[in-house]
């Protein structure tokens, strides 16, 4: 562990990073801190962030029937808007968080607090990001801009909410599942209550999944008085966590129940038995105990995700 940690410091990687990931490996030496500070290297947390937006746009698919080349370039726009505002909220987090991620094990290796990337430098690749990815939203419908804008609220408070409440996880997925209901109105040009019964769906999974990732900091926030779902349930944490998985896979099965019908509402049915089935699985599996055990199962909830997206993609199609 020692050895691992001065080769993480001798190159600048980061501690938590995917081994071998493209960015210590291909990118050129120059743009990899700030790669890093986007997380570009921990890859997880875009798909996180995209596969709600996608959730969103089938489901709005469904619910009117029609699907159209302009739908095509909202699931690829979502996937590059996906990409760099999780870059640039990421940094706006490692800018607020830069003093308590120099006492944390897991985060002192990144960026900021390793001395890779300074503060000013640090918000020019955020505006960098953000203006980047407002190009793609003007691209889509006034009630998708208007909701693209409204989503900087929550991005900007959520650094700040494990210092203010015990539910930091609950801003995070306030955040997080916005593209549910940006992809949906960018099809649709309104929002329904389908759309927010999915949101709120990915609001509940985030709970599940990121009070899963706090359990690695636990001792440390403890030390320095950062406040997570995963110090407030403590020993309790199986009990939410079965709690957040049913209530994500009900509300989830409601948006499809008030947004199709028939056979499509059948197959996306199985395809929200299959994402629950995998958070049961992820409880069963899961060590509180163990830091790469907790990391290797937050990271599975990629799958997770897209078992209900390959569902619902084949009621499209059907």
């Amino acid at each position: 562990m020692a050895e691992r940690s001065r080769t993480e410091e001798a190159t600048g990687q980061v501690s938590d990073a995917v081994k071998g990931n493209w960015v210590d490996t291909l990118a050129p030496q120059f743009s990899q801190p700030y790669l890093r500070l986007s997380r570009a290297d921990r890859p997880i947390g875009t798909w996180l962030l995209l596969i709600p937006c996608w959730w969103g746009l089938l489901l709005a698919i469904l619910k009117d029937g029609e699907a159209s080349l302009v739908d095509l370039w909202i699931f690829v726009g979502c996937a590059f808007g996906a990409f760099l505002m999780r870059g640039a909220g990421c940094t706006w987090n490692d800018i607020t968080d830069r003093n308590y991620d120099g006492a944390v094990a897991r985060t002192k290796s990144r960026p900021i607090p390793s001395g890779q990337v300074s503060v000013l430098k640090a918000f020019v690749w955020m505006g960098l990001q953000a203006l980047l990815a407002s190009l793609i939203l003007f691209s889509f419908n006034w009630v998708a801009i208007t909701l693209g804008f409204i989503s900087l609220f929550p991005v900007m408070i959520y650094p700040f909410a494990k210092r203010f409440t015990w539910w930091p996880q609950g801003f995070l997925g306030i955040a997080f599942n916005w593209g549910a209901l940006l992809a949906f109105a960018a099809h649709s040009g309104a929002l329904h209550g389908s759309a927010i019964l999915l949101y709120l769906s990915g609001v509940t999974w985030t709970l599940f999944y990121d009070t899963i990732y706090a359990h690695q900091d636990k001792e440390d926030d403890a030390l320095i008085g950062i406040k997570s779902t995963a110090r407030l349930f403590g020993d309790a944490t199986n009990i939410w966590l079965w709690g957040f998985s049913l209530l994500s896979s009900f509300l989830m099965l409601g948006a499809l129940f008030f947004g199709t019908s028939g056979l499509s509402l059948i197959i996306s049915g199985f395809g929200v038995l299959g994402f629950w089935v995998h958070l049961v699985w992820q409880v069963r599996q899961v060590n509180f105990d163990n830091a790469e055990d907790l990391l290797r199962i937050f990271r599975s909830n990629r799958n997770a995700g897209l078992i209900p997206l390959m569902f619902f993609a084949s009621a499209v199609i059907l």
